[in-house]
């Protein structure tokens, strides 16, 4: 038992070491930064400003934030839209198939999602697989314009991160109690009023959580906007590249890393106040 501990001990301390280091210090240290002024000749100046926040209240920032953030929940909500039902029937399919599709859920993980981005390029080409197919079904007569554009970005965004999407809902819907489903029919509830008071509900984490994982990546996956849309889509991730890497004002960009954080800070708060609550509703 005291060998237990001990181990345990030690790793907690590995952990929190290994965290405290490359995670809190870091951020610690782009925190300082995003209150320094820029310079040219080094990384900033030990100048106190607020004007790197300031900053953020412009126009093209702004106009960024939001197409950042449309762009985002749009690819959370077509996540959803395609995720729940996928995560729904794995969820009560039996073992056989569960693993099978679990293992096409999986495949994509083994390889890079920038290779994968890649290969989104070769389908959504002018002479790509896309159009060549549909021309060739007579669907479409000339080739469509899909890559460097917002459709190609939601394309990839959605293709990268629908497994993030529905893994928690179906761990959710996995340990859902079939007996409620049985108790809503018994009382004279169809399928539709079944889903809706009381499938929807009770899989609202998994939503959630699920939107989390989706929504704060669709807005700093950098490389996926730059491969399928160009120079027009500028989205939080792109801009905080730019600022580290080609306009080397790293104080700003800084500000606009605490500015995404605060972000999913204030999500996480949000999601945790949900689940406290719906916890304490179900256990009155």
């Amino acid at each position: 038992m005291k060998g237990d501990n001990n181990f345990r001990n030690f790793s907690v301390a590995i952990i929190s070491t290994w965290l405290g280091i490359f995670a809190l210090f870091a951020f610690l240290l782009v925190l300082f930064a995003s209150f320094m002024q820029p310079d040219s000749n080094k990384i900033f100046n030990f100048h106190f400003t607020l004007s790197n926040y300031t900053t953020l209240f412009s126009s093209l920032y702004v106009i960024v934030f939001f197409k950042s953030f449309y762009i985002a929940g749009a690819c959370t909500l077509f996540c959803i839209l395609l995720g729940y039902p996928f995560a729904y029937i794995l969820a009560r399919k039996t073992s056989r198939w569960k693993d099978l599709l679990l293992l096409l859920l999986i495949i994509p993980f083994w390889t890079s999602s920038l290779i994968r981005s890649y290969a989104m390029v070769a389908i959504l080409k002018t002479k790509g697989v896309l159009n060549n197919f549909l021309i060739h079904l007579g669907i479409i007569h000339h080739p469509l314009q899909l890559l460097f554009t917002n459709t190609a970005v939601m394309i990839g965004l959605v293709y990268n991160l629908l497994p993030f999407m529905i893994l928690p809902l179906y761990a959710n819907l996995e340990k859902f109690d079939n007996r409620l489903i049985e108790a809503a029919r018994d009382l004279g509830a169809g399928k539709v009023r079944t889903f809706t008071k009381v499938i929807l509900p009770l899989s609202l984490p998994g939503i959630l959580a699920g939107s989390i994982l989706v929504f704060l990546p669709a807005m700093t996956l950098f490389y996926i906007p730059d491969l399928l849309g160009g120079a027009k889509a500028l989205l939080l991730g792109n801009l905080i590249e730019n600022q580290f890497l080609l306009t080397h004002n790293w104080p700003l960009g800084s500000a606009i890393s605490v500015t995404l954080t605060a972000v999913m800070g204030i999500m996480l708060v949000a999601h945790w106040l949900s689940s406290k609550n719906r916890s304490g509703e179900d256990f009155l």
